[in-house]
């Protein structure tokens, strides 16, 4: 009889293989689901009401990080657009851009399952080294990058001025942060009469 096997403490995991067409579905499903995230856009173009300058450093600081929680894809939006602008002038390299920044939506950021291609799973590195090397091609032989930096800066100035002069009031992302701003208590809990 042969002695029971004992569990290790190193659990290991494997993957269910996935064809690329079901994972690039998957990511299409989950890019899908991050854009549906958005707030809706009159809210987000706030009124000179909900304006104004922060107090102090603290407040700056406080706003940024609150705002691009809250606002985060529509400010992942915003900095695409204006990227976008600045190519406007050469619309084949704003499809190639654009084509490129799509594969990175699609192959890096919105993707959970690992890539299997023709049998073979591809990994994370070789993924995201295929990315980066398509990137720096297209920017390198296009010449546009010095054009697309500035798009991308501007958009990127826009949202960190957003971010310091819009008001954070009443804008809560998730229970703990109504807790931490004290709309809510955390020890809210029925009380019982004692007789």
């Amino acid at each position: 009889m042969l002695p029971p096997q004992r569990a290790s403490s190193d659990s290991t995991y494997t993957t269910i293989p996935v064809s690329f067409s079901a994972a690039i579905s998957r990511s299409f499903q989950n890019l899908s689901t991050t854009y549906s995230r958005q707030r809706p856009w009159p809210e987000f173009l706030a009124s000179a009401s909900e304006c104004s300058r922060p107090d102090s450093l603290a407040g700056a600081t406080s706003r940024l990080r609150l705002n691009s929680k809250y606002f985060g894809i529509n400010y992942a939006i915003v900095i695409t657009l204006c990227g976008a602008f600045s190519l406007l002038g050469s619309p084949l390299y704003l499809l190639l851009i654009a084509s490129v920044f799509f594969l990175w939506l699609l192959l890096w950021f919105s993707r959970e399952d690992q890539i299997v291609i023709g049998g073979h799973h591809i990994s994370e590195q070789a993924v995201m080294i295929g990315l980066a090397v398509v990137s720096v091609a297209v920017l390198w032989f296009t010449g546009v990058f010095n054009t697309l930096l500035i798009g991308v800066s501007v958009g990127i100035l826009i949202v960190a001025v957003h971010c310091m002069l819009r008001i954070p009031e009443g804008v809560f992302l998730d229970e703990n942060d109504a807790v931490h701003s004290g709309l809510i208590n955390a020890q809210s809990t029925p009380s019982v009469n004692r007789v």
